[in-house]
């Protein structure tokens, strides 16, 4: 497993709230068990009391993506290397079961975290895989989705640094609102345009700004 993706760790918790919406999935154990996803010998270990630790993981791993977004990116680092000395973990080279042609395992690197409870080893995993993702890839690579009223998290791995919205969704949704703006000012502009003309034809003796009526 590359180390790169447990930076999905960070993300998936960070995206169970969505603050401008007032919508909060972080609620119960069982959803800090879906976060860990396949690895559930960890999920296991998460107790009620997991899901207020979560939340103020999450809301550390927040500020790391609003500082990358904001352009901070000392403050940004700062926050990650802060809950990369509080939740520690080791590397370590792993096989797991699968096997080369030669029958030899497939060694890659892994991360092993030594928790006190489920919260101390997902926060580990998250900041570290986080961590990798800044590293490799960049700070401005962290970001939130453009589409208000949104913000989810999202990690930037195109070519040309171009990614903006969290999801194809987001990204259509707000094509279609700048579309719809750029069309009602277009239709002000063209009201406007026809306003201005009408009030600069020269008016009649009597008022009348229609042409050709002057003198008959």
């Amino acid at each position: 497993m590359e180390l790169a993706y447990y930076s999905d760790y960070a993300v998936r918790l960070v995206n169970t709230e969505e603050p401008a919406r007032g919508k909060d999935t972080l609620t119960s154990v069982e959803a800090v068990r879906a976060l860990f996803g396949a690895n559930q010998s960890a999920a296991r270990r998460a107790t009620d009391a997991d899901v207020t630790r979560f939340r103020s993981v999450r809301a550390r791993l927040r500020a790391v993506f609003e500082a990358a977004d904001g352009g901070d990116e000392t403050l940004s680092v700062d926050l990650l290397n802060s809950l990369l000395l509080e939740f520690p973990v080791s590397p370590q080279i792993s096989g797991h079961d699968f096997r080369d042609d030669d029958g030899r395992p497939l060694w890659h690197m892994h991360l092993a975290d030594h928790p006190s409870n489920a919260t101390a080893g997902y926060a580990a995993i998250a900041a570290m895989g986080l961590a990798f993702h800044l590293t490799e890839y960049g700070v401005d690579r962290l970001g939130l989705c453009e589409a208000a009223p949104c913000r989810n998290a999202y990690l930037d791995t195109s070519t040309n640094r171009s990614r903006r919205y969290c999801s194809d969704r987001c990204a259509t949704r707000a094509n279609v609102a700048a579309y719809r703006a750029r069309k009602r000012l277009e239709a002000e502009r063209a009201e406007n345009t026809g306003r201005t003309a009408d009030s600069t034809q020269p008016a009649s003796a009597d008022g009348d700004r229609r042409p050709g009526l002057r003198g008959r």
